[in-house]
């Protein structure tokens, strides 16, 4: 493509000097068999031709030819006829005037055919400029669809990962779980009894405390699977927090009669609109945390305040060792258990607190671990008051 324009441009150039002398010689050829009385009228022939070689050949073709032309002119048709003599002066002043219009027509058709090929040169530049841009931008955008479809991918397969590592973690915790009470069980039924009837008593103790415990770790999976599957039912009624609070400590009593729960019955006088036994769970689970990571002699927490408008907020405090930094960012996800400063060995289920989340939430309210200066850990969740909603 590059070498292809400088051989027409060579091509052209020929062309344009064959013209400038053929030209001239060819209109003097016809012209000397015209004859006619005005000869000197010839001029203007030439002229034209002289102007049509400078817009289609450029200024020097245009100018060769303007002088060629004077010369056959002037040996042609300017008297005395086959010489290059001028006799009358009037025939000098009008071949001065036909080079100096030659020269003028020629050198402006020169400038615009310049102009000419300059556009042109302009055009096809940015024709190329636009088909490069075109091209580039082509190849840009299939290089970004290539980008977000790889992104795409790599999310897919990250998702897939993070799916396949939590069922991988759901089914060794349920595994755990559920083995510890079924082994217990099985080895305190199926264990021959050797002093009979005082030794099977403390057995069944044994056996009803881990099948009470299995039948907690069913119940707490069957409740996180209705929540994850958005099929929790709520009979929502206006309950009166304190009475609901009252309930949670006399139940956490029965596990722990030792341990104290400070709390302000004025302070929880008021109506939440909220399903009772859910209620209860919440604040069952959220007091029976505590009391796994309270040191023994301590208290529980639990501080009602008022949230905005229409919203009450219910803290529960413990003055345990805290949450580890590590724990924070999954503290409400299934199977997240924290260690016990006694045993060095994880407590509970870790479905709690993923429940409290759920069935707070059901409720339209929040929770969370608040980070401040105060003892221990410290969990925050809202519920609407029933008089806003009514």
């Amino acid at each position: 493509m590059l070498e292809a324009v400088p051989r027409r441009a060579r091509v052209a150039r020929i062309v344009g000097w064959a013209g400038a002398l053929i030209g001239p010689a060819a209109v003097t050829a016809v012209l000397a068999h015209l004859g006619g009385p005005e000869r000197r009228d010839y001029v203007f022939v030439y002229l034209g031709l002289v102007a049509v070689l400078g817009v289609l050949d450029g200024l020097w073709p245009s100018v060769a030819a303007a002088a060629l032309s004077f010369l056959l002119v002037d040996f042609f048709f300017v008297p005395p006829v086959g010489t290059l003599t001028i006799a009358d002066e009037q025939d000098i002043v009008n071949l001065l005037a036909f080079m100096a219009t030659a020269g003028v027509v020629g050198l402006l058709a020169s400038h615009r055919r310049r102009a000419l090929l300059e556009a042109r040169a302009l055009a096809e530049s940015l024709r190329q400029a636009n088909a490069e841009l075109a091209r580039l931008n082509k190849e840009q955008a299939a290089a970004a669809k290539a980008a977000l479809t790889l992104a795409r991918s790599q999310e897919q397969v990250r998702a897939l990962q993070e799916l396949d590592r939590s069922r991988r973690q759901l089914l060794a915790s349920v595994s755990h779980e559920l083995r510890t009470p079924l082994g217990t069980i099985l080895t305190e039924s199926t264990a021959p009894a050797a002093d009979g009837r005082a030794e099977v008593e403390p057995r069944l103790r044994v056996i009803a405390e881990e099948a009470q415990r299995l039948k907690a770790l069913v119940d707490d999976m069957l409740d996180l699977a209705v929540i994850e599957n958005g099929t929790l039912e709520l009979r929502l009624e206006p309950v009166r927090l304190a009475d609901a609070i009252e309930a949670a400590v006399e139940r956490l009593h029965r596990a722990s009669p030792g341990r104290r729960v400070a709390w302000e019955e004025l302070a929880a006088d008021l109506d939440v609109l909220a399903d009772w036994g859910r209620l209860l769970q919440i604040l069952d689970n959220l007091l029976a945390n505590a009391d796994r990571f309270a040191p023994p002699g301590t208290a529980i927490e639990v501080g009602i305040e008022p949230e905005g408008q229409g919203w009450v907020a219910v803290r529960v405090r413990d003055h345990g060792p805290g949450i580890p930094e590590e724990l924070r960012d999954r503290l409400f996800d299934p199977f997240t258990r924290g260690v016990t400063e006694e045993t060095g060995r994880p407590t509970g289920t870790g479905l709690g607190l993923a429940i409290v989340k759920g069935l707070v939430e059901a409720h339209a309210g929040s929770v969370r671990l608040e980070d401040d200066d105060g003892p221990g850990a410290c969990f925050r969740f809202t519920l609407p008051l029933a008089e806003a909603m009514g």
